[in-house]
């Protein structure tokens, strides 16, 4: 199991290598035509790291969707990466986030304005090579960028909201995360010619996975380290209701839900302690743990009706990496 780890974990790196190649590539391409700051400060974010899983997933559905030809993919994957890099430019300024992945933001450095302009371009490079594909492609992203901004207003109206529904939080997850990675599985199965039915498995497939790793990132938020690319606790700092407190605060009574409120609305880094003490107290840790489980094992599912190749098999390493990452 070890040597199997090994061997795809280099896989997996190849690929993530491949893409930091192409991004810097194509970013460098711009400035050499003039683009200026915006395309330098642009580059300073995207290059400060990130695991490139839409990217990486894109490119590894194609394969196990029979696509051979892996110049047809890599446009449409860089698009991907460019769009979610652009989304995490407009979070860290509404966010006020000083810092990501241990590099300053574009706002905090240079100010809001070109913060915000920044964000704009690297939108505009992702869609740019995503808009000379096919029209179905073409809409497929045009949608899941709609559901991103429909999602954003939705969790920015539901900030220190306690009253945050698990349902409220689904779609808010669906829309942001689950949402670019259903829309990125499509998309290669469309492209790599996968009948209609296969299309819908590898959507499935990216749905649940997306919800999973949405799920691991709120555990993670509570239990992770600086290893992550931003402080411990930032989504309580910054108000998001995560599902380990939704569901506490749902089965939360009298003092100890007002306690629990009380935390959450003043939060600050010694309160960490008596915080993971009052959601063990109603099991939403393991509560979550066990969503993840579940997302995945439904996200398997769907990948086992799929042709089983090398990179069907990489593909249900990855997901089993992702369930237990530690960062």
């Amino acid at each position: 199991m070890g040597e199997d780890s090994g061997h795809q974990q280099r896989r997996l790196a190849s690929f993530q290598q491949q893409i930091n190649t192409l991004l810097e590539a194509h970013i460098n391409g711009q400035i050499a035509q003039g683009a200026g700051e915006v395309a330098v400060e642009s580059k300073r974010v995207l290059m400060a790291g990130g695991k490139r899983l839409r990217p990486v997933l894109m490119m590894i559905a194609y394969e196990v969707c029979g696509g051979t030809n892996q110049e047809d993919i890599i446009p449409l994957a860089l698009a991907f990466e460019l769009i979610h890099t652009a989304t995490l430019v407009h979070d860290d300024i509404y966010d006020d986030a000083v810092q990501r992945r241990g590099v300053k933001t574009i706002h905090a450095s240079k100010g809001l304005a070109k913060g915000v302009i920044a964000g704009d371009w690297l939108f505009v490079q992702g869609f740019g090579l995503g808009g000379k594909y096919e029209a179905e492609i073409v809409d497929l992203v045009s949608e899941y960028c709609s559901q991103i901004a429909q999602s954003e207003f939705l969790q920015l109206d539901r900030v220190m909201d306690l009253k945050t529904s698990p349902e409220d939080y689904l779609s808010i997850v669906i829309g942001k995360t689950a949402g670019p990675f259903a829309a990125g599985c499509k998309a290669a199965a469309i492209l790599a010619n996968c009948s209609i039915e296969q299309q819908l498995h590898m959507q499935d497939f990216g749905r649940e996975l997306g919800i999973a790793f949405q799920l691991v990132d709120d555990l993670l938020d509570i239990r992770g380290d600086e290893r992550m690319g931003k402080p411990r606790g930032a989504d309580i700092y910054e108000g998001k209701m995560t599902l380990p407190l939704i569901h506490s605060l749902t089965l939360s009574h009298g003092q100890r839900r007002e306690r629990l409120a009380y935390l959450i609305k003043n939060f600050a880094d010694n309160y960490f302690d008596e915080l993971i003490e009052l959601l063990n107290a109603s099991d939403s840790l393991n509560y979550t743990e066990i969503l993840i489980n579940n997302h995945i094992e439904r996200a398997r599912e769907s990948l086992l009706t799929m042709p089983q190749n090398d990179a069907t098999q990489l593909m249900l390493w990855l997901t089993e990496f992702m369930q237990h990452r530690e960062v």
